[in-house]
């Protein structure tokens, strides 16, 4: 990701730069601990200080969660809008004109090639069979995974291929986002059989959690678009923004917390996509700049802003913070490390970190 930038992007490069070297000075030696099943919880939307803050209007995630795990302060989206975001945490891939927009229209990826970091050279939203996913790393290593949607209804459900997204706008009745739902950009996913067997409605996870066995290795959870903070005051009446995001983590964390998969060998990491939106911060950490195919994966700047996360396992330690800069490429490669997988796309650059001691401080 480290490429010449024009100078009248100087600057945030200078302070991209300035992350990155704090990163490589206080990145402590990756802690692996024997973890079998990772649960990721996406929010919408929401800058650090306005969830983590004084006042916040999530309690529940911001001192209830929070003494029970780690807060990772320096936790940071690598886009804005909220699609590449998305296809970050699972694909490495940087993001695109089609992607920064939210793919409006579910066009087909046209590609050149790739370049360093695994990057697919190309534009548009529904990636070709030649990108690979960790989902796909997963099936081959014989491990499960499984994207719970709220609100999607159809299993796999996505715009028609050319066609244009008729979720980019919720209605009372349906608040789904295909754009918050990764899986669907990636041909791979789309046109096998295991789409609609991996990519289900929310309320599936209820009966998963039941036994290990029937929990994912993998579980990525995406609410709908009032649930996750995105929409304020929602569509079917419920007030929105942080305190129905608070509202679904009181809900579902506890389910996730009394499974028999997390009390075994389990991991919850709590985060959001991107921060207000591009005026507000368009921040990077880890080294993150231009791509192949955008030369501002912030819009306005590197990346998606400061948005914190925060991480509960019986191998962290309650009420503990990290300062460590990591971001959504971070998460990707500390998956893949947990699983032992290769790490794909811009995961595998030296800026970027695995959740380390720092995160993982019990033994």
């Amino acid at each position: 990701m480290k490429h010449i930038v024009r100078a009248t992007v100087a600057t945030i490069v200078g302070a991209a730069a300035i992350a990155s070297s704090t990163a490589g000075a206080g990145q402590a030696v990756a802690a692996r601990p024997p973890a079998r099943h990772v649960f990721v919880i996406n929010l919408e939307n929401k800058g650090f200080d306005e969830t983590f803050g004084p006042g916040s209007a999530a309690p529940y995630l911001a001192s209830t969660l929070r003494s029970k795990g780690a807060l990772l302060t320096q936790y940071w989206g690598t886009a804005h809008n909220s699609l590449p975001n998305y296809l970050a945490q699972v694909s490495g891939q940087g993001p695109n004109p089609q992607t920064q927009a939210d793919c409006q229209v579910f066009t087909p990826f046209v590609g050149a090639g790739t370049v360093a970091s695994g990057q697919a050279v190309g534009q548009g939203c529904v990636y070709p069979a030649t990108v690979t996913t960790v989902a796909d790393q997963l099936d081959a290593r014989q491990l499960s995974w499984k994207g719970y949607m709220e609100d999607m209804g159809t299993p796999c459900r996505h715009p028609a291929v050319g066609a244009t997204d008729d979720t980019q706008t919720a209605r009372a009745d349906d608040q789904y986002a295909a754009r918050h739902n990764p899986f669907v950009y990636f041909r791979t996913i789309i046109d096998s059989p295991r789409c609609a067997q991996r990519v289900v409605p929310l309320e599936q996870l209820t009966t998963d959690l039941g036994a290990v066995d029937t929990t994912p290795n993998l579980t990525y959870i995406t609410p709908d678009l009032c649930s996750d903070a995105h929409d304020s005051p929602c569509a079917d009446g419920r007030p929105g923004g942080l305190a129905s995001a608070d509202a679904f983590l009181r809900t579902w964390v506890p389910r996730i917390l009394g499974s028999p998969a997390y009390k075994r060998d389990g991991v919850l990491v709590i985060t959001f996509d991107e921060s207000d939106g591009p005026q507000s911060d368009a921040g990077a950490c880890c080294g993150e700049g231009p791509g192949p195919n955008s030369p501002l994966p912030g819009i306005t700047g590197l990346g998606g802003g400061r948005v914190g996360a925060v991480v509960l396992s019986r191998w962290v330690a309650p009420g503990t913070t990290s300062t460590t800069p990591y971001n959504h490429y971070g998460l990707l490669r500390t998956i893949e490390d947990l699983f032992g997988l290769d790490h794909l796309g811009y995961a595998a650059d030296a800026g970027v970190h695995s959740f380390g001691r720092d995160v993982f401080t019990k033994s």
